[in-house]
């Protein structure tokens, strides 16, 4: 078991937390188009073949953190209705995109190792 700052790594099997897989991914999207919220959703949805989904109650509350940090802005596409809010990335976004890129890139790599490992010992399935 890894160790991390003295302390064991009990995460298992992925050691990056949903949260910031999910702004990961949001990030990554909005470098191709803009998108609104349940685009997203249904985008990454696509993306991973229906295996997994963020949940709106994840994707909205990050989309707001990242437009109050400037990662992001955002747009009503009706300003009167208000019922579809449009985003894309800026360039503070797009630089911020570049440096958690780099961090989780081991992280995601740990992750798979871990994966692989255990179909191969368990499940007896090679790549």
């Amino acid at each position: 078991m890894s160790t991390y700052r003295g302390q064991r790594n009990r995460q298992f099997p992925s050691k990056i937390s949903t949260t910031s897989f999910v702004k990961l991914y949001i990030l990554h999207l909005l470098r191709e188009k803009s998108y609104y919220g349940n685009e997203i959703i249904d985008e990454i949805k696509l993306r991973l073949n229906n295996k997994w989904e963020p949940s709106p109650g994840m994707v909205y509350p990050l989309l707001r953190d990242l437009e109050e940090e400037g990662y992001v802005v955002g747009w009503w596409e009706e300003p009167d209705k208000r019922s579809i809010r449009r985003y894309k990335l800026t360039d503070d976004g797009y630089e911020h995109y570049k440096v958690i890129l780099l961090v989780y890139k081991s992280v995601f790599e740990d992750s798979l190792y871990i994966i692989k490992t255990v179909l191969k010992d368990i499940y007896g399935i090679d790549d």
